[in-house]
């Protein structure tokens, strides 16, 4: 079959063709550069069982696993640990008590931002008079775990007011084993880092043979540690029928840091500070709603990507869309650039060279008409030649193929052949001699 015959079918395809197979390429190369899916497994360092990290880290786990993402928790000892578990890449993520920064030995390190209020509490046995820090010279303290944030925070408060292991007999226990012995009269006081919602804080509070006591100088302190806040415990708040605690209690807290290498996927990141503010930002004791989580109180630096949701809020994707459906779209927004560079602007031009390509094929015989036309005019024309001439034209546009759309100027053009031939015909008789 000559061109002229070829198919409509196989015609779009050597037009549209190679502009199919050069975006194809574009996506293709575009593919390169989407970012890979987020991981559907990741680790939080929490801190030990009797502690708040623990119980967060637990809701954590149950929001994700209805995204599709397992949470593993791992215990710790506390922060500190914490901080080395993120720095050898044995966890994703972590909570991390604020002011720890200089703990790290890494730079990969980043934080999410701070989640919630983390008061220091300082219980002592009821019977001792001790309204500031000094007033523990001689005392036995527990201080917090090896590698916890409570024993460093403890340790710096004790040396502010130049109390060392020589002036307080310090105690290396937390948690359970730190609120037994000070029950049981074995130890005069005790230092907790936690948030109110722990177990033992809250069976603390609710002692009757134990005093919590207010930092009467909590503005010094935030003025020497600027990641610490001063904070106020309203009076009763804790049981209002037994009026506990019996009057404010100002204490000294930290802010509870939700810190991840920053290998953490950018869409992990969006969906662990959207989760933090489903759980975290209902308020509290301290907190006012919708206060946390808050990129504020940062002493790691804050996640480009965590920096960019406290500016935007979630996309449009996230707030409709199911996690792993949004995340996969906008991973794949990188492939709208071949779209808009390459399949676009091909067909806003593609409709302009097709309708040139399927002219082509029915213009060029004019040529040959208007030839016959113009020796005819100049008295130089073989009347025989030219209507054999003209018949071979008529033979081969009669296998012309075009589109239905194009059906009138191939029509157009064999009504032209008739009427030239009409007019050899008189040209012959001597009519267009005259």
């Amino acid at each position: 079959m000559s061109r002229d015959s070829e198919h409509p079918l196989k015609a779009h395809l050597n037009l549209f063709g190679p502009a199919l197979i050069v975006t194809l390429l574009g996506f293709l190369l575009a593919y390169q550069f989407v970012d890979p899916a987020p991981p559907d497994h990741i680790r939080i360092a929490s801190g030990n069982k009797d502690g708040a990290y623990y119980l967060f880290a637990r809701q954590y786990r149950e929001y994700l696993a209805r995204e599709g993402i397992e949470l593993e928790v791992v215990t710790s000892a506390g922060s500190l640990e914490n901080i080395q578990l993120l720095e050898s890449g044995r966890v994703d993520l972590a909570f991390v008590q604020g002011g720890l920064a200089d703990k790290a030995t890494q730079g990969n390190l980043v934080s999410l931002g701070s989640f919630y209020y983390e008061p220091l509490w300082m219980f002592h046995r009821g019977e001792l008079e001790i309204n500031t820090l000094t007033g523990l010279k001689q005392r036995r303290v527990a201080v917090g775990a090896e590698r916890s944030g409570t024993r460093a925070l403890a340790l710096q408060l004790l040396g502010d007011n130049n109390l060392h292991a020589a002036d307080v007999r310090m105690l290396s226990i937390d948690g359970h084993e730190a609120a037994e012995a000070l029950l049981a009269g074995e130890i005069d006081a005790a230092f907790f880092v936690a948030s109110p919602k722990s177990p033992v804080v809250r069976s603390l509070l609710e002692s009757e043979s134990l005093k919590l006591m207010s930092f009467g100088r909590a503005d010094a302190y935030t003025r020497l540690h600027p990641y610490l806040s001063s904070v106020l415990l309203p009076e009763g708040v804790v049981n209002m029928e037994r009026n506990l605690p019996g009057s404010e209690t100002r204490l000294l807290s930290a802010t509870a840091n939700l810190v991840a290498t920053d290998r953490l996927h950018p869409a992990l990141v969006e969906l662990l500070v959207y989760v933090g503010g489903r759980i975290h930002g209902a308020g509290g004791w301290f907190e006012a709603r919708g206060e946390f989580p808050s990129p504020a109180y940062t002493d790691f630096p804050l996640s480009a990507d965590a920096a960019r949701f406290y500016e935007r809020g979630p996309s449009f994707l996230q707030r409709y869309l199911p996690f792993w459906t949004a995340s996969l779209l906008d991973r794949l927004k990188v492939m709208l650039l071949p779209l808009i560079a390459l399949l676009l602007p091909l067909i806003k031009i593609m409709p302009g060279i097709f309708n040139w390509r399927m002219r082509s094929r029915i213009y060029p015989w004019y040529r040959e008409i208007l030839a016959i036309d113009r020796k005819m005019v100049a008295g130089e024309l073989n009347v025989d030649n030219s209507l054999q001439k003209l018949n071979d034209i008529e033979r081969k546009v009669a296998n012309i193929s075009v589109p239905l759309s194009f059906a009138e100027e191939l029509y157009e053009l064999r009504r032209h052949i008739s009427l030239a031939r009409e007019r050899l015909e008189k040209w012959r008789n001597g009519t267009e001699r005259n």
